[in-house]
């Protein structure tokens, strides 16, 4: 045991009226429904993503083709065609996992119910390596449709990328809500700009130009046309398809009734996604596009279409600068709440879980946004490299929960059962033939690192859930343990009253209520309560270790907010003002780990807590140590 005592921090006031010009004022849980968006605000917050790839999966393709001579660029229009059926598939695929899942049905939460642990780990580390990639590759095919319009930028590409990442982190720690009026308009502004690019283009390909593609700019063959080119085109082209996944995953961001919300948002997303890459790829085809380094293939098609120095063009590619830049919400929509679920599951550290102020996991942002960082540093503000390896956790991903479906639907045998069984089973087959020819033709263009950051990721995850389990099962009380606390008898009081946190029933929490009733007259156990805590199980608990005997309190606490912390501190204060003669310590239970790495599995919320008690006046603090065997 360890006795100190904690002083103030004048700064604190300081940093929390920062934190909250930053941030915005703390959300009460009341409101968490009102942070759900409509339709229309949720579409560009999940599907920032998906309709953004319209600009760079047709250049990611055609990358690929001109290896092999400009003649058979030609062949982009199949490939685009034979996509947008994928996307087709996929995408109704999805919208039975919505309604097998209403509460959000992403590949980790239907591969875990319907195909086991290993492989629900795959799926989430399949897709923590797709978000991570998904928000660096958007910021910096951002910073190049921004570079295509003022070339004097190519050179500062990389840091723009960051600072932009560094607002998109900013928008979503202020919470859903305000992420959905942020991102909405330069979404759809994104959406009005392909409409019009098509349109526009259509009228001179049918009163100028005709329909008689063009000859693109000569460039010899590098390679010969064959079939494994031909699919590593196609492969690369399939970055259109990712973060189509998200609205499966996110469909707790809509309003009630969620699921229908989501479903119909699902089909409009996949809609617009094909609509506007047959767009794309159709007009790069007829007007002869080829890549070029210093100009997208949409930049290009763009000064076909509108002219070089018409604001239309301006418009265009501020527009894909916005949405590419915002693109990455998806991942900062997906990332954080698949490691809550993995938290959860205790496959990571129990804080990823944790709901901030603003109603969102603020510390799966902040791990998204440094991961994210360090591509976009590695990378050089490149997005060839990351582009390549993307989308291999994407069809992972999307093949392990259109397999989770079809063992679903076989399994309950519902009515309509072998229809919706055969539309995931075509998922299935078709998703995974496109990851093996990604793996395939990919393999020495990068893909290799994400064949092996998977596996070692997934042994991560397995490895804390193992020690999550060890540590629990040595800080749980057993059957002999003797639970019973009892009051010592004194013939004077000591004059002090011992308020304990208690942060659930275990072997460090009955020694420090041991400890509590040696040094003190009056114990009062204070538990803050969360969403899913049974109060009638923590009553019985108290009452098994305690009885009737007097001088034990047991206090269970609302928290209005997400935090569970501040409850506590805030009945701390008004115990002393009501009894400003009395002597208070704060006793604290903490278990010891042997190992420091389990310190991030162990007593993250009780340091935070004694943080937040070191702020206020000076108080008696004491930590009753559990030490952890071997």
């Amino acid at each position: 045991m360890g006795v100190g005592i904690l002083g103030a921090d004048p700064q604190r006031p300081v940093l929390k009226t920062l934190s909250r010009r930053l941030f915005g004022r703390p959300l009460p849980r009341s409101e968490s429904d009102s942070e759900r968006l409509p339709s229309i605000e949720a579409l560009p917050v999940l599907s920032s993503d998906a309709l953004s790839s319209v600009a760079y999966a047709t250049e990611a393709a055609l990358g690929v083709l001109i290896l092999a001579g400009s003649g058979a660029l030609e062949l982009s229009l199949p490939i685009t065609g034979a996509i947008v059926l994928l996307i087709g598939i996929v995408v109704l695929s999805y919208r039975q996992t919505i309604e097998a899942y209403p509460q959000g049905g992403g590949s980790y939460v239907v591969a875990r119910e319907n195909l086991g642990t290993g492989p629900s780990l795959v799926a989430a580390a399949s897709l923590l390596v797709d978000y991570t990639l998904t928000a660096a590759v958007s910021l910096m095919a951002g910073t190049q449709a921004l570079s295509s319009l003022l070339p004097a930028l190519l050179p500062y590409e990389t840091p723009i990328a960051l600072v932009l990442l560094l607002l998109v982190g900013w928008a979503n720690l202020r919470g859903v809500k305000e992420a959905g009026h942020a991102f909405a308009i330069p979404t759809y502004a994104f959406v009005v700009m392909v409409v019009l690019l098509a349109l526009f283009g259509l009228q001179n390909l049918v009163f100028a130009h005709g329909f008689s593609p063009d000859a693109p700019p000569l460039v010899r063959a590098a390679e010969p046309l064959g079939l494994f080119l031909i699919l590593r085109a196609f492969s690369s082209g399939c970055s259109a398809m990712t973060g189509i996944e998200a609205i499966a995953n996110g469909v707790k961001v809509f309003r009630e009734p969620a699921a229908k919300r989501a479903q119909r948002t699902m089909l409009v997303m996949g809609l617009m996604l094909a609509l506007m890459f047959l767009a794309v790829s159709g007009l790069g085809w007829l007007y002869g596009v080829a890549p070029n380094p210093d100009r997208t293939v949409l930049a290009q098609i763009g000064m076909r279409v509108f002219g070089a120095g018409s604001p239309l063009f301006w418009a265009l590619q501020i527009s894909t600068l916005l949405i590419l830049a915002l693109a990455a919400n998806t991942a900062f929509a997906g990332f954080p709440r698949l490691a809550a679920m993995l938290a959860q599951d205790r496959f990571l550290p129990r804080q990823m879980a944790w709901i901030g102020d603003r109603l969102v996991f603020q510390n799966g942002i902040t791990v998204l946004g440094l991961a994210a960082a360090l591509v976009i540093l590695v990378c050089e503000g490149d997005t060839t490299v990351a582009v390549n390896l993307y989308a291999l956790g994407v069809f992972s991903a999307f093949t392990l929960s259109q397999a989770g479906m079809v063992v679903r639907w076989w399994r309950l045998r519902g009515a309509g059962w072998r229809g919706r069984l055969l539309m995931n089973a075509l998922g299935s087959v078709t998703t995974f033939v496109v990851l093996v020819v990604i793996v395939v033709s990919k393999f020495d263009e990068g893909a290799w690192t994400v064949v092996i950051a998977i596996p070692l990721l997934v042994w991560m995850l397995a490895r804390i859930r193992h020690r999550y389990e060890r540590v629990y099962a040595e800080i749980a009380l057993k059957p002999e343990d003797d639970r019973r606390v009892v009051m010592a008898q004194r013939r004077d009081p000591v004059g002090n009253t011992s308020l304990m946190w208690l942060p659930g029933w275990s072997r460090p929490t009955l020694e420090a209520l041991h400890y509590a009733a040696t040094v003190s007259d009056r114990v009062v156990g204070v538990w803050v309560c969360s969403e899913d805590d049974d109060r009638a199980a923590i009553e019985a608990a108290w009452r098994g270790s305690v009885g009737d005997q007097p001088g034990f309190e047991l206090r269970l606490l609302d928290s209005p907010y997400a935090s569970l912390i501040d409850p506590f501190a805030k009945f701390v204060a008004m115990e002393e003002r009501n009894h400003p003669d009395a002597t208070f310590t704060i006793v604290m239970p903490m278990g010891i780990p042997r190992y420091r790495f389990d310190n991030l599995l162990l007593n993250q919320r009780g340091m935070n807590m004694r943080r937040t008690l070191d702020a206020h006046r000076n108080r008696v603090f004491t930590l009753v140590r559990y030490y952890l065997p071997a």
